[in-house]
């Protein structure tokens, strides 16, 4: 499965849940305030390389080491555009490639509101990014060595690998129907693998 339409944008504030207090309402908040770069409609013209590389785990990495500072990495994911060669920082002056080895996110929070049918499902990522699964922000399962990995469509073609502790989360959240677990979430339902 791949990740899913591209989609303009994640959460919206529409739907929040009446307590306004919920984390789950500060996480449609926080998405709400979110402004990010125009990046699909920068079309510099210098191209390069930068030694930056994402690895599987989705930890950010400069010349070997790893970036200490989050708003740093925040900042690079806000100019970040996947095209067909790869992935690349954006600005209006000029693009340059980086390393992904696998997803460029990692969703590392979960949030739910509401039961069954009504349930809506929120993950948010190490730079803050908020998705609601749905429609246009799939979640899906790759069967890897040690197991599956989790994804979750976040951005303009962008994914996120969903961390262990949300993932059990999500497992938990799952109802299962012939012999397979389900996830609901905003009216979409996601395929978990079978149940035992």
């Amino acid at each position: 499965m791949s990740g899913g339409a591209q989609a303009n944008s994640g959460v919206q504030a529409r739907s929040a849940p009446a307590d306004s207090l919920s984390p789950f309402a500060e996480l449609l908040q926080m998405q709400a305030d979110r402004r990010l770069p125009p990046v699909a409609n920068w079309h510099p013209t210098r191209e390069g390389e930068i030694d930056i590389r994402v690895d599987r785990e989705g930890v950010w990495h400069h010349e070997g080491a790893r970036f200490e500072r989050t708003a740093l990495v925040r900042l690079f994911t806000s100019i970040l555009r996947k095209e067909e060669g790869g992935y690349f920082l954006v600005t209006p002056q000029e693009k340059l490639r980086i390393t992904v080895e696998d997803a460029p996110l990692l969703a590392v929070e979960c949030e739910c509101a509401g039961q069954g049918g009504d349930q809506e499902i929120l993950l948010r990522t190490q730079t803050d990014d908020v998705v609601r699964l749905d429609a246009e922000h799939a979640f899906w399962l790759l069967e890897g060595p040690l197991g599956p990995r989790p994804y979750v469509h976040v951005r303009d073609g962008l994914n996120a690998l969903v961390a262990r502790a949300p993932y059990y989360q999500l497992i938990d959240l799952a109802e299962e129907a012939d012999g397979r677990l389900w996830l609901r979430s905003a009216g979409a339902r996601f395929d978990l693998g079978a149940s035992e």
